[in-house]
């Protein structure tokens, strides 16, 4: 397989342009490191030039002045999610699966179980929020806090 690299031209603006489209590139500038599939990914921290047009970006490799092309990563689509009322919610059995996650019973979507932990302390404060077991929910920002020592989750605002 080759690796096509690129020396980027400019237009009369000084501004970077595709060599694919000849459209002017967008800047983005680098990151903090993320965590991609469990992999810390350090080219989050590289500035880009972004073309939407051809779907590529381009990062320069090692400060030589050459130009790596790379896929844009399409934006996740977004669902709509009908979100129950928390005045609806009564008192339920959660169970979690083998992967520590539950289905939402306001949205749906896989919620995440966080073990309880020991007290920390935030700002000079006891921080109590992760005491206790708890299923969290990304989706929707929900919390099911345990009801004392039984199977039995209530929805929480903390």
């Amino acid at each position: 397989m080759e690796m096509a690299v690129y020396q980027l031209d400019k237009n009369e603006q000084g501004q970077y342009i595709c060599p694919k489209c000849r459209g002017t590139l967008q800047f983005v500038d680098g990151t903090a490191v993320q965590i991609v599939d469990g992999k810390a990914d350090m080219s989050a921290i590289l500035p880009k030039y972004e073309c939407h047009k051809c779907g590529v970006y381009f990062q320069e490799l090692l400060g030589s002045g050459f130009y790596d092309e790379h896929d844009l990563k399409k934006p996740p689509q977004t669902k709509v999610v009908n979100v129950r009322n928390t005045g609806d919610l009564e008192p339920m059995l959660l169970k979690k699966d083998i992967n520590n996650q539950c289905v939402c019973p306001r949205c749906g979507e896989m919620m995440d179980f966080v073990e309880g932990q020991p007290v920390r302390i935030v700002d000079g404060r006891a921080d109590m929020e992760n005491v206790k077991d708890h299923f969290h929910c990304s989706h929707c920002s929900s919390k099911f806090r345990r009801i004392a020592s039984t199977d039995y989750f209530q929805w929480s605002e903390k």
